[in-house]
């Protein structure tokens, strides 16, 4: 299985679901009587996995097309008077103008969903006052129907790729492309001040676009995203005078040596506004000496996260800039110095000391362990600490974790071991997200983490929330184990990397084990599965996982059982990834009345063939169903179907496919 470093009952009797507006079409808002918020897509590695960018919306399938974005609006004179000094208002737009100042103050998004859906007057008005908009699929609805239906939008967030494109299993080239969006949005929305885009593909000349269309502009967040240079980044940097948040994650720039431009010199030579500035993930060189100026004229700055090409030695300097910063990603965590003549530890950490308001580190990209003592200081007031890119053994760890007493959230590679989680069970005892990567990914590999490490966590950590662990060897007691002590878990992601493994002591099937985190875990909406699977773990599922809105399944089942009892059970599944799995057309027609309900989804390596796809295609009109091949040089039709991508659009197939998608 990869990883972000490139992740038996009888049937039951058939029953359809009722229906309902489909998250696939999600448009989601929230009003804001402010600026939009400034950390929006300044999380960690992954950051975004979860849909934490804005909580999803849908749009009604009833949009009469106008929705409430143009036309003259009706302006009431609502003093009354008589004769030609004043007009008399309809009774229905005075209702109408008193519901749009209500729901200028709602701002849950499921609120102002069920607002929307009302009558067309509600609708209407709900248009009107939002101020945030969220796609989860750029296919999904047209950027001209967008605009037509909101007016007064501030903020914007769109999702592209299929997730599965972190893992490679995405052909470049597939789309994506967020050129018409930003066409459109540039003349809808001259106030719009932020953007966050997440796995699209976005240009310079996109960019460029962006700088020159919304003067107001403050921030923009690309998470996954490609297609870009420092040349655009630098548009960015030098136009958008107003610019607060900046923040690139998991991007991939493209640069040559040849080619690259100042980006960091073009903010504006006076004080800035910047608040956040995350980059990363940008792995060229860059001008140090004209961050550490802008650094000191950013006295809001809060995040900063820089680039493997900062030694201590610059980041001490760039600590004493700004030792207001909240969150700090350090860089190489190295000294470029001859031996013997780099920057000490003590140095280091008097530095750290000074640094009185951190609660988030991250980076350590080429770590030198010997400099860790160096953050013993902060230690103590850390929530956030992600080591996810740092191959620390146990020992290495272990004094750093014994600090960190209040740590809320922590990343790390399974180089650290069990022992190493073990120290983080004895220290991190309200610890709510923990994510364990592997250093080497493959099939094969020996792991460096198990079931003992899981068990720990458990026993330490009862506050858990959230778990990604990658790991080779499991038991069902382990599970079974963190099911109970865990109960508030809302997020298990088990990724058991080897194919078909079982039990690692009994040799049994994992059935057991994820059947208790779906009975006992009562708020868990997302799950990911893996091991030695049959068809009763997913009965379990379908049973107990009432709640689950994500499921991913990689190398699991025995039958197309398996699909069905998931679809007819969980009742508020919204996203289904499925790869490397026995379940044929049977299966995937098993879902034929639930995929309505469903925002995508996607199956790849599995049994499908290209007639149980099309029968799909013809029966659900309003679906787009893609037929993705391995290789653009494939020619013909395949009849066995590589991968399968399927979602609901208001604007029907789309028009920028590359030839190795087919759209049935």
């Amino acid at each position: 299985m990869s990883t972000p470093h490139s992740s038996s009952t009888s049937s039951a009797p058939h029953r359809a679901s009722p229906p309902q507006i489909p998250e696939s079409l999600t448009l989601a808002a929230t009003a804001s009587s402010g600026s939009p918020s400034s950390s929006s897509a300044s999380g960690m590695r992954d950051a975004a996995e979860d849909d934490s960018d804005s909580p999803p919306s849908q749009m009604s399938e009833d949009d009469p097309g106008g929705g409430g974005g143009g036309g003259d609006r009706w302006e009431p004179d609502l003093r009354g008077g008589n004769g030609g000094t004043g007009r008399w208002a309809p009774p229905d737009q005075v209702l109408e103008n008193v519901l749009e100042s209500v729901l200028e103050f709602l701002t849950a998004a499921r609120d102002r969903n069920a607002a929307s859906l009302v009558c067309r007057s509600w609708y209407r008005a709900e248009a009107q006052t939002r101020r945030e908009l969220f796609i989860g699929n750029c296919y999904a609805v047209s950027p001209r129907r967008a605009v037509e239906r909101f007016g007064g939008l501030r903020s914007v967030v769109l999702k592209g790729k299929p997730r599965f494109a972190d893992f490679s299993l995405v052909p470049y080239g597939w789309g994506a492309y967020v050129s018409p969006w930003v066409a459109a949005l540039g003349p809808a929305y001259p106030r719009l001040e932020r953007i966050c885009l997440k796995r699209m593909t976005i240009s310079d000349d996109d960019l460029d676009l962006v700088a020159k269309s919304f003067p107001l502009f403050r921030e923009l967040s690309l998470v996954c995203c490609d297609g870009f240079s420092t040349a655009g980044l630098a548009t960015i940097a030098g136009r958008c005078r107003h610019l607060r948040v900046l923040d690139l994650i998991e991007d991939y720039v493209e640069d040559e040596e040849d080619e690259l431009v100042d980006w960091i010199s073009r903010f504006p030579e006076s004080n800035t506004s910047l608040e956040s500035l995350v980059f990363d993930c940008v792995s060229v060189p860059f001008n140090f000496e004209a961050l550490e100026a802008l650094v000191a004229r950013s006295p809001a700055l809060r995040r900063l996260r820089v680039n493997h090409h900062v030694s201590v030695e610059q980041l001490r300097r760039l600590m004493a800039r700004a030792p207001q910063l909240t969150h700090f990603g350090t860089g190489a965590f190295r000294s470029e110095a001859a031996p013997g003549g780099g920057l000490s530890v003590t140095e280091l950490a008097t530095s750290f000391a000074a640094s009185r308001s951190l609660v988030c580190l991250s980076g350590f990209r080429d770590v030198n362990p010997e400099y860790l003592p160096a953050i013993y200081p902060v230690c103590a007031k850390l929530t956030s600490l992600n080591f996810s890119f740092a191959s620390l053994t146990a020992e290495e760890l272990k004094p750093v974790i014994r600090n960190c007493i209040n740590l809320r959230t922590f990343w790390v590679l399974d180089t650290v071991g069990d022992e190493g989680l073990r120290a983080v069970a004895d220290t991190c005892s309200d610890l709510r997200e923990l994510r364990v990567f592997p250093l080497d990914a493959s099939e094969d590999s020996e792991g460096s983490v198990s079931d003992v490490g899981l068990q720990a966590i458990s026993e330490g950590c009862p506050k858990l929330e959230s778990i990604l662990y990658f790991c080779q060897r499991m038991t069902n007691a382990a599970v079974i184990a963190m099911s109970k002590n865990c109960p508030d878990l809302v997020v298990f992601r088990l990724c058991i990397m080897g194919r078909h493994r079982p039990d690692r002591i009994t040799g049994d099937p994992m059935d057991d084990g994820f059947g208790a985190i779906v009975m006992n875990c009562k708020k868990l909406t997302r799950l990911s599965v893996s091991g030695l699977l049959t068809d009763k773990a997913f009965a379990y599922i379908g049973k107990y996982g009432k709640l689950i809105k994500t499921l991913s399944v990689a190398f699991a089942g025995n039958s197309d059982m398996s699909l069905q009892y998931i679809f007819e059970g969980c009742t508020k599944l919204q996203k289904l990834e499925v790869r490397d799995s026995p379940f044929s057309d049977k299966g995937l027609l098993s879902g034929m009345n639930y995929f309505y309900n469903m925002r995508f989804l996607w199956m790849n390596s599995c049994r499908l063939t290209m007639r149980g796809c099309k029968d799909v295609a013809q029966q659900m009109q309003n679906l787009v169903v893609e037929v993705i091949k391995d290789h653009s040089d494939d020619e013909g039709e395949a009849e066995i179907v590589d991968k399968l991508y399927l979602y609901r659009s208001l604007a029907g197939p789309r028009n920028d496919a590359p030839p190795f998608v087919t759209l049935l």
